[in-house]
């Protein structure tokens, strides 16, 4: 049965795919979206990772490519998780009236400490940093030894980033 044009647009799209997640993953080649076609994005990022990993630079996918590909593809998809760095810096504080995506992580890590510990209250994970927010901090920062404070600093974040890390290994 010849090979059709569906079927090499099918291979094409799914090395596109993997292209794609090692941009994002990696960051060492340029993004191409997944469209099916061997266009020049997909050439110059064919080109981007050859140079990357040591194999010849042509633009063209052979069977060393198409490895290579799909190997470093399942180590960046299948390896450990990454580490989010959330905390914007050292100096940056959230009290209350903050809302927001670093809200809902420390609700959500504040939470998940109360289901361990009975003395730390439940939350609600609203992404609104409110008074039950500031209360649950306090009771955070006295069980570390902090001083008495509703607000989330650097330090706070670390000691609730180690004490759930602590939890999980």
């Amino acid at each position: 049965m010849p090979y059709t044009d569906e079927q090499r647009k099918g291979h094409i799209r799914e090395l596109q795919k993997m292209l794609c997640g090692i941009a994002m993953l990696g960051g060492k080649i340029p993004q191409v979206l997944p469209d099916g076609v061997y266009g020049n994005d997909t050439r110059q990022a064919v080109e981007a990772f050859q140079r990357e990993y040591g194999l010849p630079v042509t633009g063209d996918t052979d069977s060393d490519t198409w490895d290579m590909i799909a190997e470093v593809y399942r180590e960046l998809t299948e390896g450990d998780p990454a580490a989010y760095h959330a905390f914007p810096s050292k100096g940056f504080t959230l009290d209350i009236g903050d809302s927001g995506e670093l809200v809902y992580i420390i609700q959500a890590m504040l939470w998940k400490a109360a289901a361990w510990y009975d003395n730390m209250p439940k939350i609600a994970v609203s992404g609104e940093f409110g008074e039950e927010t500031a209360a649950a901090v306090r009771v955070f920062r006295g069980c570390c030894g902090l001083p008495e404070s509703g607000c989330v600093d650097c330090t706070t974040w670390n000691m609730l980033v180690r004490f759930l890390e602590s939890k999980t290994s």
